[in-house]
């Protein structure tokens, strides 16, 4: 296994861990995800790096486990039925002068791709949708749908992606910025206490994995905010859950008892309740705050909302994966997942150095993410088709976790908790 060797100590340095990187026994000959891009190097070195920032130095990782687990939304089984992956309006398009990618999986997201196509819903909205599209250049369509809050990308390929200013807004930035206080914090003999403010795949993978090295989770979500049933039954495992608005004084008093906070949300998005980075180290000196986001934190689109698929699209990935006919796709949503052991396994690094050096923010993105794979063309490996594997849960069917043993119960229903948490 060079290449997940190879991979792991490239994004250990990225970390900036104080130790060593882990010396993983890889067990089994492949996770399956086969990509002209080093996607196994990638989850393979991402998930080591969790489970060695969690402090196993000699982790046991098995190949099957890890393919299985990032193709998780693919796997999944509810009562033996898969609950279906993206939504009919959510995909590539043809547009008069390429491909235009689009999210409508959530209906807030559906409404507004409509309404800037000025397609009305209804059994018509596929075909009114596809038309409109094609009517229009691609970056016209993009610029339309994402200037009335939706999300849709234009495809493009690398030569185009990487001299634009968001391409090299997000190339610039590191794999993981860490900003250190430098201020040395009391550390509590407990569990540590996780605030989840994350949504969707990337954030959820991260704090599931802290929950699965003993972390006391607790994912906390808007009333307002929608979120997949699905999803959630995935990432949701092992963490608590409860919903509270983002003014509500119960919040502030959940970050003032916590050792790491983790948000998930486009940069500015939380600044308006006193959320942001700076403000919650004043309030508590030694948190660990993790941000992840989908497109970077400078640039024209670091406010941009987006999802692993629509990063696929504007990265050149979507062309990499493709066809001369057609657009493809990562063999798994691997942005999300690799970005989210890499979260967990900085948040774990934050927390063991912060008896000397602090709090800390440590921030990543998808697209950064996406660069990496890029960065490493010798890293590509055949990744042969393995059989997936799963853990059944009740009605509930779901890949294990990565590494350790299995899931202890299903998730929590959302919201189903007391802001509070588990260990007073």
């Amino acid at each position: 296994m060079h290449a997940a060797d190879l991979a792991l100590r490239d994004l250990w340095t990225h970390l900036d861990a104080a130790v060593p990187p882990p010396v993983p026994e890889w067990v089994g000959p492949s996770t399956g995800l086969a990509c002209p891009l080093p996607v196994e190097a990638l989850a393979l070195g991402a998930v080591a790096c969790a489970a060695g920032a969690a402090g196993d130095r000699a982790p046991r990782i098995d190949l099957a486990r890890v393919g299985s687990s990032f193709r998780a939304d693919q796997l999944l089984r509810v009562d033996g039925v898969a609950p279906g992956g993206f939504a009919p309006l959510s995909g590539f398009w043809p547009a008069a002068d390429g491909w235009v990618r689009t999210h409508a999986n959530y209906p807030h997201h559906r409404a507004r791709l409509l309404a800037a196509l000025a397609v009305p819903d209804g059994e018509a909205a596929e075909d009114g949708v596809a038309d409109a599209i094609a009517a229009r250049p691609a970056l016209e369509t993009e610029e339309l749908v994402v200037g009335s809050g939706g999300i849709a990308v234009a495809v493009r390929d690398r030569d185009a992606w990487s001299p634009s200013a968001p391409g090299r807004a997000v190339a610039g930035e590191p794999l993981v910025a860490i900003r250190r206080t430098e201020r040395p914090a009391v550390v509590v003999d407990r569990p540590p206490r996780v605030l989840d403010l994350t949504r969707v795949i990337a954030g959820p993978v991260a704090t599931r994995t802290l929950a699965l090295t003993g972390a006391d989770v607790l994912r906390v979500d808007p009333p307002t905010m929608p979120e997949l049933p699905a999803q959630h039954l995935d990432t949701g495992l092992g963490k608590r859950t409860t919903i509270l608005d983002a003014a509500d004084p119960r919040l502030r008093e959940l970050i003032d008892t916590a050792d790491v906070v983790v948000t998930g949300y486009r940069p500015g998005a939380l600044d308006a309740f006193g959320l942001e980075p700076e403000a919650l180290l004043a309030r508590r000196p030694g948190l660990v705050v993790v941000r992840l986001d989908a497109w970077g934190w400078t640039g024209p689109w670091a406010g941009r909302r987006g999802f692993d698929s629509i990063v696929q699209a504007a990265s050149g990935i979507a062309v990499a994966c493709g066809s001369d006919e057609r657009p493809g796709a990562l063999p798994a949503q691997a942005l999300d997942h690799a970005t989210g052991y890499l979260t967990a396994a900085s948040a774990l690094l934050g927390l063991a150095e912060r008896a000397t050096r602090g709090g800390s923010v440590r921030e990543l993105s998808l697209a950064r993410t996406a660069e990496w794979l890029w960065a490493h063309p010798e890293l590509v490996t055949t990744a042969d088709a393995v059989e997936p594997v799963r853990q059944s849960l009740g009605r509930v069917e779901v890949p294990p976790p990565v590494f350790g043993g299995i899931w202890a119960a299903p998730a929590h229903e959302l919201g189903a908790d007391d802001p509070s948490w588990a260990r007073g």
